[in-house]
């Protein structure tokens, strides 16, 4: 089991940037891909980007070019920096890692403003 810890978030306007992180403890030894998934309101849960533990990268083609996940595996610490923010990236943020099984994160809001 490993257990997750997200920060960052909160409201930003159009434009602007914002930072995420989440922070895995627990059997982190069995930790392949962590990513970041997002839910809007009445929207299904969508894959916004992941990284493998070579640091093989994934995006939404949404968020290509604004986003950048990345990885700190001494720190077990995925991240991701959000840039040019847009109102339809407004949504809760869940950190997911792979560790065998599925692990989440409690989720963060976060709130793009026009």
């Amino acid at each position: 089991q490993v257990q997750l810890v997200e920060s960052g978030g909160g409201l930003v306007q159009t434009g602007g940037s914002l930072s995420l992180s989440c922070v895995a403890s627990g059997s982190i030894y069995r930790i392949d891909v962590m990513g970041w998934y997002r839910q809007a309101p009445g929207k299904q849960r969508e894959l916004v980007a992941s990284i493998t533990r070579g640091s093989r990268t994934t995006y939404v083609d949404s968020v290509k070019g604004r986003f950048t996940i990345s990885r700190d595996n001494v720190k077990n610490t995925v991240y991701l920096q959000m840039t040019n923010m847009k109102p339809e990236d407004t949504a809760v943020y869940y950190c997911y890692v792979r560790a065998g099984d599925e692990n989440w994160g409690q989720g963060t809001q976060v709130t793009v403003s026009s």
